[in-house]
């Protein structure tokens, strides 16, 4: 028993050594937007770092240098890729030669919002057939409580080395906020749950070269919940807020105002805003893995269903805004040009994944409207099997018979669109300050 112990503490100490003094081969599974601010990150701690993806184009572009993630300047990706600090692969042989691997990979919904963990178990898979002792593997990607030890665990496990003794397990949740100026993967605090007192070492000793703050908690599962109650949190307040904004309109009051005023309270109140719906990878999903996760314990997480639900039928609330915008005018949604401004899911970003954007257009082109859009960021865009391109900005607005504005990036000039359009019908008050008729806000 004595010697056992003596070999897992020289495994564990050999792979801490190796972390420490820069030796330690860092992989990454999945090049998107957590993976490769990641890997620049790791690379430039000075650990070497493989990056593995299934896009051989992806894996080409880092290997040239070239960023495809607007938070990772090419110009801190070409130095880490030209001094073979950071290379990219699409051959998960080498995942054999790393220390520790890093799990990166999307983990979305299935159109029941039933968790879709293929490409965890694939990633998991792919590191079990090449699973060696000395061995680190964190999962970052976003899960229900009890997925890593309860789908992942048995999967590395088969092969028979045991978790805290040959290799090293952990879940840290990614916490990527893109387009944030101010919070970026390094300085962001890094939660991490080890399944042993080992792992949680070991992870700790990986992360601490790379992120300023460590915030360990007592287990993976915790990690886990940690990750899901944040999200959770914004989406039940923005669809509290959502809700305050339909009864103010009811009511004949600006939302927007009494926002304002009520941020004006020093304490017990933090303000979120009403919007067109959610959008990201996170925030309309994370928190039905956790309502998916208790219906298998027979609770109904209500909060979370009563949130999805109003947040969900934002869109469709957006659309009627403009179908009565246009019926004041004496213009009916069928056949009108509508304009959308920003097609991402929120301001100076170009990610459209989960975008309500798409929603939007999606309901107005199905009531029979002419739909186009402008976005700086996003020059083409996939719309029910259509390939649409961003229209010029002001020619486009006079010739709309309505301009929706979904996403407000910083680089509108919103008082030349409001002069331009006979309609603005405004989702984010993006026109504040501006005194129009013309403008309609939600």
């Amino acid at each position: 028993m004595e010697d056992e112990e003596q070999r897992v503490s020289e495994i564990a100490a050999k792979l801490e050594a190796r972390i420490r003094d820069g030796s330690a081969q860092v992989g990454i599974l999945g090049l998107g937007y957590v993976g490769l601010p990641l890997s620049v990150e790791f690379a430039a701690a000075g650990l070497p770092v493989v990056g593995f993806d299934l896009s051989s184009s992806k894996v080409e572009a880092v290997n040239r240098g070239e960023s495809y993630i607007k938070d990772v300047p090419g110009e801190r990706l070409a130095p880490l890729t030209r001094s073979g600090r950071l290379r990219a692969t699409t051959d998960f042989e080498a995942l054999g030669a790393c220390d520790a691997v890093v799990i990166c990979v999307p983990t979305p919904l299935s159109k029941t919002k039933d968790p879709d963990l293929s490409m965890v178990v694939e990633a998991s898979k792919a590191i079990a057939a090449r699973l060696r002792p000395g061995q680190l593997v964190v999962l970052e990607s976003t899960t229900y409580p009890g997925t890593t030890e309860e789908l992942i665990l048995p999967i590395l496990t088969e092969g028979g080395l045991r978790v805290g003794q040959d290799f090293f397990l952990a879940f840290s949740p990614e916490r990527v906020d893109p387009g944030n100026g101010s919070f970026n993967t390094r300085n962001t605090p890094k939660v991490i749950g080890g399944f042993t007192a080992a792992c949680s070492r070991m992870a700790r000793a990986l992360y601490g070269r790379a992120i300023d703050t460590l915030v360990p908690v007592s287990s993976p599962r915790a990690a886990e919940m940690v990750k899901l109650l944040e999200n959770t949190f914004r989406s039940v307040n923005i669809g509290l807020v959502n809700e305050v904004a339909l009864m103010c309109e009811r009511l004949g009051i600006d939302v927007w105002e009494v926002i304002d005023a009520a941020s004006s309270k020093p304490f017990g109140f933090m303000p979120f805003y009403p919007g067109p719906g959610l959008g990201g990878h996170c925030i309309p999903i994370d928190p039905f893995y956790l309502s998916w996760k208790l219906k298998t314990l027979n609770y109904r997480a209500r909060f979370i269903e009563l949130a999805g639900e109003v947040n969900s039928a934002m869109p469709e609330h957006v659309c009627s805004r403009i179908a009565d915008a246009l019926n004041d005018r004496c213009k009916s949604v069928k056949g009108s040009r509508i304009l959308v401004l920003g097609v991402t899911y929120k301001k100076d970003i170009d990610d459209v994944r989960e975008s309500p954007a798409l929603d939007v257009l999606r309901i107005l082109e199905r009531r029979g409207a002419r739909v186009g859009y402008n976005d700086p960021y996003v020059p083409h865009l996939e719309l029910n099997e259509t390939r649409l391109a961003s229209q010029d900005l002001l020619p486009a607005v006079r010739e709309a018979d309505a301009v929706v504005i979904v996403a407000d990036h910083s680089s509108y000039p919103y008082r030349e669109i409001v002069e331009a359009a006979q309609v603005v019908v405004d989702t984010r008050n993006a026109t504040r300050g501006i005194a129009s008729d013309k403008i309609v806000k939600i």
